[in-house]
């Protein structure tokens, strides 16, 4: 059985430890847990590990946050993966700060990287792990909070909020989405 596991991000430094970048951060955590490392391929950094007898493709897209999808249809037709065992792990204002909601399919709720996603991969219906970052931001500035590093508060509790989210993520691998958020969210 294979899984594509998404982290959604921007590259570069400027980038790296901001709020918009949890889904590269989760998946740099566990690449780092498994004692894997990415490697540039096309349109994405990839890194592939096995968990219980299931095959989990780990990509963290190249394209920027707004152009995800062409890595994403991509590496599900590359290694010809069914939309339900794609997994996109995403920054969620609308939760509070390291909450994770597990969901079968949904909105992009403004989030331009799903949105492009939906174009690309044919609709909203595929599995999504929201990774809270919270709302402490003024009205027109919620562009430069995610853009934002994390507060020295949240840098202190992000490995525990991310393992879980890892845990929630190897969950949905074995498990499935049911019973992983029955447990999770």
């Amino acid at each position: 059985m294979k899984y594509l596991i998404v982290g959604l991000g921007n590259i570069g430094p400027e980038y790296e430890l901001t709020r918009h970048n949890i889904g590269f951060l989760v998946l740099d955590r566990m690449a780092d847990q498994e004692g894997t490392k990415f490697e540039m391929n096309k349109l994405a950094y990839t890194t592939e590990l096995k968990h219980k007898g299931r095959t989990l493709h780990l990509i963290k897209p190249t394209t920027y946050m707004n152009l995800s999808g062409k890595a994403v249809n991509h590496y599900l037709q590359h290694h010809k993966i069914a939309k339900e065992n794609l997994l996109v792990i995403t920054d969620d204002i609308a939760l509070p700060y390291g909450k994770i909601r597990l969901k079968p399919k949904g909105s992009a709720g403004g989030h331009n990287g799903l949105k492009n996603i939906e174009q690309l991969c044919g609709g909203a219906n595929y599995p999504r792990l929201r990774f809270g970052v919270g709302d402490h931001f003024h009205k027109g500035q919620q562009v430069d909070y995610v853009l934002s590093p994390f507060s020295k508060e949240e840098m202190d509790e992000l490995v525990l909020n991310m393992d879980r989210a890892i845990d929630a993520i190897k969950s949905f691998c074995t498990i499935g989405m049911e019973r992983t958020m029955n447990h999770f969210n």
